[in-house]
């Protein structure tokens, strides 16, 4: 079992986990406040986009072509996101719904794939944020503020 795992599968796990736990946070809220994105959409998001991000790593060191960029799986990443976020984003009789659901996920995305370069305080303090932003759409519910 010599050199079954070495540091660099054990960093790439704690990236992922560290991406599942930012994903969970954001998730929770969204879950609490029952919207159709929760709590494991945004796991999800934030774990694939990390793994994506990750496996361009991977991609980069074994390419045989010289031009390849690994910024084509961040930018693939945003696409399909985009498209997730679109399909929750509902609109009847005037009223549109679902447009900061897709924010967090957007966000989460960006999150998972900050944690798979490796940059660790800017996704954490990004999710503090994006929590506390999310909270305060409660905060405006429950004092009625329009």
């Amino acid at each position: 079992m010599d050199g079954f795992i070495n540091w660099t599968d054990v960093e790439m796990v704690i990236r992922l986990l560290i991406a599942v736990s930012l994903g969970t946070i954001i998730g929770f809220e969204r879950e609490i406040e029952h919207k159709p994105a929760g709590l494991r959409t945004h796991i999800f998001v934030s774990m694939g986009a990390c793994l994506f991000t990750i496996s361009s790593f991977y991609l980069l060191k074994d390419s045989s072509i010289a031009t390849f960029d690994a910024t084509r799986i961040a930018a693939g990443i945003v696409t399909g996101i985009s498209f997730i976020g679109a399909g929750s984003i509902i609109a009847a009789k005037g009223n549109v719904m679902g447009i900061t659901t897709a924010a967090s996920l957007w966000v989460t995305a960006a999150i998972g794939l900050m944690v798979g370069f490796g940059n660790y305080l800017l996704p954490i303090v990004a999710t503090i944020i994006a929590f506390i932003v999310l909270r305060l759409g409660r905060i405006k519910k429950k004092f009625n503020l329009n």
